[in-house]
This record gives C-alpha cells, sequence and structure tokens, in this order.
C-alpha cells in the first residue's frame, strides 16, 4: 500500500489562516486555467481518505470535484449529508487500521487530503509520499502543515518544478529508513 499526500502550502509552511481557510488561494493568478497536474494525480490513486474539515471546505465549493471513492475519517459527522450518499463513505477510528481496511477492501494508493490526516500519517511514520505546491505568499500565521516532532523525518527529493506563475511543485518520497527511527 502506498500513502501519499498533495497539498498547497504558503512559503512560510502553513495550509490555511487561523480560521482554517484557504481564500488566500484563489488570489494567485492561473491564466492557463490549469489543475498543474492535479487530475493526473487524482487518476493515479484508488480513494481519497480525507478529514472531517477538507470535507467541508470541498463542500463548500459547490461542485463535488471528485470521481475516486472518498473516504471521510470523522467523529464529528454521524451521518452522511444530503446529497453525499453515493459520494462519500464515512470511516472513524485508528488511522492505521482504517487505512489497512480499505487496502484489505482493494485500495493500493490511496490520497491522505487534510492537515490533521497528514500530520498523523507523518507522525506515525506512515506517508509514503509528500507532493508540496509552495505557493508564493506568506501568510504570517495560521495552521501549518508539518507537527512538532522529536524525531527527524528524511524526505528523499524525486522532483520539483515551477508551474504557473512562480508556483513550486516538489515531490518527495519518505526516507522508510527513517520510519523506524
Amino acid at each position: 500500500m502506498t500513502i501519499l499526500a498533495y497539498i498547497a502550502i504558503s512559503l512560510d509552511g502553513y495550509i490555511a489562516d487561523n480560521d482554517g481557510k484557504v481564500d488566500w488561494l484563489n488570489e494567485i493568478p492561473n491564466p492557463e486555467q490549469s489543475d498543474y497536474g492535479f487530475a493526473d494525480f487524482i487518476e493515479s490513486i484508488d480513494a481519497i481518505v480525507m478529514g472531517a474539515n477538507t470535507f467541508r471546505v470541498v463542500q463548500s465549493f459547490g461542485v463535488w470535484p471528485y470521481q475516486k471513492p472518498v473516504f471521510v475519517v470523522s467523529n464529528s459527522i454521524q451521518t452522511i449529508p444530503d446529497g453525499y450518499e453515493n459520494r462519500i463513505s464515512l470511516v472513524r477510528g485508528d488511522l492505521s487500521q482504517i487505512l489497512k481496511d480499505l487496502q484489505q477492501s482493494g485500495y493500493n494508493r490511496l490520497y491522505v487530503d487534510g492537515g490533521s490526516l497528514i500530520k498523523n500519517c507523518l507522525t506515525s511514520r506512515i506517508l509514503d509520499e509528500l507532493i508540496l505546491t509552495h505557493i508564493p505568499i506568506l501568510l504570517g500565521d495560521g495552521i501549518p502543515l508539518f507537527p512538532k516532532s522529536s524525531h527527524p523525518i528524511q524526505l528523499e527529493h524525486q522532483q520539483t518544478e515551477v508551474v504557473g506563475i512562480g508556483l513550486v511543485k516538489s515531490h518527495y518520497r519518505i526516507n522508510h529508513a527513517s520510519k523506524l527511527a
């Protein structure tokens, strides 16, 4: 099983402002109306595992963007909202066990989406790949992506490309040897 994360981040390391909003992403000009490779990434995965806060943000878009199975990890959402019955499944419990259960169900490339889930995967040492798109903005404060840790996590750089107007997308593999530390 491969666990992947693909996320935008400010240059100073934040994924959202203090209120959990990502409006600042809309301020970036996109003259090509490109998705910067996100559709190709989505085609490469079997399913999406997202946190409740991320689900609420995606819900606010008004249009459901995913054709792949989506599993929302939540203890706060008790029932699937109207209109999402065929779009999401709610899952609860230990993230490692959720991922193992999904693998047993035939999902082998899982995209984890949401700051809390990504942090959990990093600190649990179960994340295999991390794709970061650095947005040329300094938020100054907000919700950081990276957790504080007493154990360094080494990444192996795979590739970096400049996309759009000054966005830098870097792909890393997590050094599995550091997972054992």
